[in-house]
């Protein structure tokens, strides 16, 4: 009974600061579309594989499982070399990039596929043009740094990038959920701190329950009477 009785409490506080809810609500969902929709610039991501081969002994046309794990392993140092200094110096001094190898370091993401011999090479950019055009610019420059450092094995691309349509972020309509989300939660700790510290005795059975009282009697409003009799 006294369960009952507790949770009939609790909507009534909500209940009594309904409006507090509603208006926090309702600024977090307002911020959150006009930052989703009108602030945030949409990003778009390409992307662009390469496979890395393996020297294989003159005379020998099948692979071995040798020959497959180094390939592997140069996956990975490849990958590194995509992202060194001169690689991406190169591609920004060819797209004509002004923010030169910080720029494009700051877009690309490179990850070696595991126990694959492919490496994979995303792009991020808010104009879709511009990724694709790094997207695919990247693995002509690094075939060439490549034979140049390493002076041996090929890299051939798989997929090449192609122009981005739909934009990966923002999730506007995630964003505005989880600001309702946010708003509905922070709202309600306001409402029952707000309840909390409010000390005032209202009711009778506030007498009971806060100052551990018995009620004695209530005192009725004659001027309540009055007006009513009026």
């Amino acid at each position: 009974m006294d369960e009952n009785i507790d949770i009939k409490e609790y909507f009534q506080i909500i209940k009594k600061r309904l409006w507090i809810i509603f208006l926090i609500t309702s600024i977090a969902i307002i911020t959150s579309t006009v930052i989703s929709f009108f602030v945030l610039s949409p990003v778009y991501e390409t992307n662009t594989t390469l496979l890395v081969n393996s020297d294989k002994p003159p005379g020998i046309d099948i692979i071995t499982t040798d020959q497959i794990n180094v390939s592997e392993k140069l996956a990975i140092t490849y990958g590194e070399i995509i992202k060194s200094k001169s690689v991406l110096e190169e591609v920004a001094n060819t797209l004509g990039l002004k923010g030169g190898y910080k720029e494009v370091a700051q877009k690309i993401n490179v990850l070696s596929v595991k126990e694959t011999q492919i490496i994979l090479i995303s792009v991020q950019d808010t104009n879709p043009q511009r990724a694709t055009k790094i997207a695919n610019a990247i693995p002509k420059v690094f075939t060439k740094e490549v034979k140049r450092i390493t002076k041996a094995n090929s890299v051939q691309v798989i997929d090449k990038a192609i122009l981005p349509t739909q934009p990966i972020k923002p999730n506007k309509v995630m964003n505005v959920a989880i600001s309702a989300m946010l708003g509905i939660m922070i709202s309600l700790f306001v409402v029952f701190l707000l309840e909390y510290l409010d000390n005032k005795v209202k009711l009778p059975q506030d007498i009971e329950k806060h100052l551990e009282l018995p009620l004695l009697g209530v005192v009725p409003n004659e001027n309540k009477g009055k007006k009513g009799g009026k």
